[in-house]
């Protein structure tokens, strides 16, 4: 029996712009009824929001999230394995980027299943895009540490290899937690740092903004509760 095909489909950054979602990929998600997801209420809000034509009722959704544990992780492949296509979706944008869905991807691998990425959102890229800062050389830190001091050197760190390397450091929050971050970066970095905070992407409420660190602690915005990918550069 040949295995089906894994294929990686990114969903929306924004619950009001579907027209983000290419026609290639959508095509390629209305063939397929199996889906791992991170969150099955916002997996199935986005196939609704796409228009999905099969009743969401006659499709499968397993969960794969932080919880997941390793030895469970194979398992959710069973489907592929016995020649059906199945799709990963992120609780949003890319999945496996910041996402759980990298541990599946990996034993995909490893079965020799075909792994297929699929366009979409990714709301690293176009924070990048948007903030003027260098894209020949940059790299994505993810969450940074939640404690204090921790968060502090982190946040030092990515500065220091902004400064040495004129590498472009990119970083993510909880939205919940994003004022904590931005009051910590601004006490923490020089003047003259550049920081952007590309701020609800997608949306009618995009905000997206470059400014050096004096400037922003001149007039700091409220960024509680809402996604913002954070961009320090020179």
């Amino acid at each position: 029996m040949t295995n089906g095909k894994l294929y990686l489909i990114p969903s929306l950054l924004s619950d009001e712009n579907s027209g983000v979602i290419p026609v290639h990929t959508k095509d390629i998600l209305f063939s397929i009824s199996d889906f791992i997801v991170e969150n099955e209420k916002t997996a199935r809000q986005f196939l609704k929001s796409v228009k999905y034509p099969v009743p969401l009722k006659d499709i499968v959704m397993h969960v794969l999230d932080e919880h997941t544990k390793e030895m469970d992780v194979a398992g959710l492949l069973k489907p592929i394995l016995e020649g059906k296509n199945a799709g990963l979706i992120s609780e949003a944008g890319c999945p496996a980027v910041a996402d759980p869905g990298s541990d599946l991807v990996r034993v995909a691998h490893s079965k020799n299943i075909d792994v297929v990425p699929l366009v979409g959102p990714s709301s690293i890229l176009l924070a990048l895009m948007a903030s003027s800062m260098n894209g020949q050389r940059f790299a994505f830190a993810g969450y940074l540490p939640r404690e204090k001091n921790e968060r502090i050197k982190a946040i030092r760190e990515l500065e220091k290899n902004v400064i040495a390397k004129n590498e472009t450091q990119i970083f993510i929050e909880a939205p919940y937690r994003n004022q904590h971050l931005l009051e910590a970066i601004l006490q923490t970095c020089s003047p003259s740092t550049l920081l952007c905070l590309a701020a609800d992407l997608t949306s009618s409420r995009q905000f997206v903004k470059t400014k050096s660190v004096g400037e922003w602690k001149k007039s700091v915005p409220d960024i509680q509760k809402i996604p913002v990918v954070f961009v320090l550069g020179k």
